[in-house]
Parts: structure tokens; C-alpha cells; sequence
């Protein structure tokens, strides 16, 4: 059973849920920037980083029914619409960039919801899972979104994505901070310590997948096309990170 939308827009207004939206925010606007020129669906609850898409040409948040849907953004025309996860209403290679978040965990059937949302990528397109970490201890923690439903492993990520037709191009973790009150003042800097001592810690995993050939960043930060790499993932972020 998902989250209620009423649920998580309380979360996401709260202090605990501004620091995830803060930190989750930075990776993908690593990955992303300001998606310029390109049309992005959010599917799941993504509308609290859509905004940061201000270079996109259309944006679009598609919630599904088990969920419930809220108006968004709150002035201006609505780009929010209730679907069916397993059949959405959109066309074949409708979107350039797709970001799922609160999608997978508690999805019916994950690998259904991930090919269709696959049918609407373009072809060169790129899509990013936004998923609780299995390891991580957000995923033990019922007062937060993230302690519901079925967390994942970086390699069941991977595994969904192929299986679906995509090859997994990057990953990235952020939110090593324990889900504890007292502690969350500290966030950044568990951040900083987190990906270089205790990667298996974090709480959120975020893997990009495409189509397409990508480009695997060297140590020097230059850019080198590889074609049918064999799978080393490098992380979202620009800054190299420890593998999980």
C-alpha cells in the first residue's frame, strides 16, 4: 500500500523532510542541472525537485492512483495527473528525462511500472531511480516514506534496468546521515564523511540508465565514449565516490 499524498507532502514539510529534499536536490542536480531544452516526467511524489528544472521545456508530474494526486505547481496551470503505474497515458519516446522517486518501493509490480515508463522515454533519453537504500537505516524508519514498502540494493537496481531493456550508466548515494533528530543538524558533514568511509550507509541510492553509449568519467574528469562497457558504475555526482 503507497504512502498517501497527504502523507507526504506533511513529510516534505517538515524540517527532516527539507533536508532530504536539500541533499537528494544536489545529486541531481549533478546529474541533470536545469534539464535544459528537454521534457521530464516525474513519476511517483518528484514534485518537490521539479522545480529545479527551470531550463526544460515541459515538465510533468504523473502520481499513481494508490497514491493520489496534488496540484502542482501551486500557481499557474496544473502539470500534475493521476495514472495507472502499469499503463501511463503518455506516447512512445515522450520525454527526454524521467525521474522516479517514491515509485519503486511500493509499487505492484516494479518491472512493470519501469517498463512502461521506459516506453515513454525518447531514445536517447535518460532516466534516474530514485530508491531506499536496503542497507541503509532510512529504510528501517516507519516515521519517514523511506521505512514503507520494498528498499532496494544497488545490483536489484541494476538488474530492474537491464531487465527492462536499459543499461545502467551511473550511480550516486546521499542521506548517510542516521534518520535521528538530534542528529540531523549534522547531515553535510556525514555526507562528506559517509562516501568515503561508510558508503554502504546512505540511505537513498540514485541510478541513471539510457540507451545510449555514455560517457565514463576518466580520474583526470575528461569524458571517454564507451561502447557496450562492461559495467563499472561511476557516481551521479561529478566527484568520484567509494563503490558500495
Amino acid at each position: 500500500m503507497r504512502r498517501s499524498i497527504d502523507e507526504l507532502r506533511t513529510f516534505y514539510g517538515e524540517p527532516t523532510g527539507a533536508l532530504v529534499r536539500r541533499l537528494l536536490a544536489r545529486r541531481l542536480n549533478d546529474a541533470w542541472g536545469e534539464a535544459t531544452n528537454s521534457d521530464v516526467l516525474g513519476i511517483g511524489y518528484a514534485t518537490p525537485w521539479l522545480d529545479a528544472f527551470v531550463g526544460a521545456r515541459r515538465v510533468v508530474a504523473a502520481m499513481p492512483g494508490g497514491q493520489g494526486v496534488e496540484q502542482w505547481p501551486t500557481v499557474g496551470r496544473n502539470r500534475t495527473l493521476l495514472v495507472d503505474d502499469r499503463r501511463l497515458p503518455f506516447a512512445a519516446g515522450s520525454f527526454d528525462r524521467i525521474l522516479l522517486i517514491h515509485a519503486l518501493e511500493e509499487a505492484d509490480d516494479p518491472a512493470a511500472l519501469l517498463t512502461e515508463a521506459v516506453r515513454a522515454l525518447a531514445p536517447t533519453g535518460r532516466i534516474i531511480l530514485v530508491a531506499a537504500a536496503r542497507g541503509g537505516l532510512w529504510a528501517r524508519a516507519e516515521n519517514t516514506p523511506f521505512g514503507h514498502g520494498r528498499p532496494f540494493t544497488r545490483r536489484q537496481l541494476e538488474r530492474l534496468v537491464r531487465e527492462a531493456g536499459l543499461e545502467p550508466a551511473a550511480w550516486s548515494q546521499t542521506l548517510y546521515v542516521p534518520p535521528w533528530t538530534p542528529l540531523l543538524s549534522l547531515a553535510d558533514g556525514f555526507e562528506q564523511v559517509g562516501r568515503r568511509v561508510a558508503p554502504g550507509a546512505a540511505g537513498l541510492i540514485l541510478l541513471e540508465a539510457s540507451r545510449q553509449t555514455y560517457a565514463r568519467i576518466r580520474p583526470s574528469g575528461h569524458a571517454q565514449r564507451v561502447r557496450n562497457p562492461n559495467l563499472t558504475p561511476q557516481p551521479i555526482a561529478r566527484t568520484p565516490a567509494p563503490d558500495a
